[in-house]
């Protein structure tokens, strides 16, 4: 019997570990997966329009109210896994790299990274932490390699969970934890009228696991 299964996620390291195992743990002689890497609404539409099962969504303490509305406006509810600190990646030969943690005044004179959204798209719909505060040097792209290539090329930075674990485009980075009382809220979305697949729940399953065990507090 052919497998399908799909989910869409925001430009995770950690979704495609998690989707990778699940891969290999089910097997079989035919299937068809798929990853989708998309923009905070690119994914509420793919899971709304049922071409993913699942969503890989992160949320912050200030963008949760306005995310949570969106969400339930198209039909989608929000399952948190883990909770988590933010975390400043940047390179690892980077000057501020042995600090113990930093903050965004220490950082303005470094180029911030980061996935763009749709220009119409609310700054709550950014994958990043504090993305309403200006910085005066940004560069946007839409690629996760391409946004670790720019970090290193500019000596620049972005804000993230910091869990970089198992895919080799992370390796590159290191993490320093972000002075700030906002926290990250890691979980994944589905339609509120649908059920878990069996691959959806193990999918999820490893993923929570995976989130508990390198999630930074």
């Amino acid at each position: 019997m052919e497998t399908r299964f799909a989910i869409s996620g925001q430009h995770y390291l950690f979704d495609v570990q998690s989707f990778a195992h699940t891969i290999l743990a089910e097997g079989g002689t035919s299937f068809h997966y798929a990853l989708y890497d998309r923009t905070t609404r690119g994914l509420m539409d793919d899971v709304a329009q049922s071409v993913s099962e699942v969503g890989v969504l992160m949320q912050t303490s200030k963008t949760k109210p306005e995310l949570d509305a969106a969400l339930e406006q198209a039909g989608l509810t929000f399952c948190e896994l883990a909770a988590s600190a933010p975390q400043v990646a940047l390179p690892k030969s980077h000057p501020l790299v042995n600090a113990a943690s930093l903050n965004l005044e220490q950082l303005a004179d470094y180029p911030y990274i980061h996935f763009a959204q749709e220009p119409d798209a609310p700054v709550a719909f950014a994958e990043e932490a504090l993305a309403d505060i200006a910085r005066a040097k940004s560069v946007a792209c839409t690629d996760r390699a391409t946004l670790t290539e720019l970090i290193m090329a500019l000596n620049g930075y972005t804000v993230t969970s910091g869990i970089l674990v198992g895919i080799t485009d992370g390796s590159a980075l290191t993490t320093i934890p972000l002075e700030t009382d906002v926290v990250l809220h890691l979980g994944y979305i589905t339609r509120e009228d649908a059920q878990l697949s069996e691959l959806g729940s193990r999918f999820v399953d490893h993923l929570a696991k995976s989130l508990t065990l390198y999630a930074k507090s």
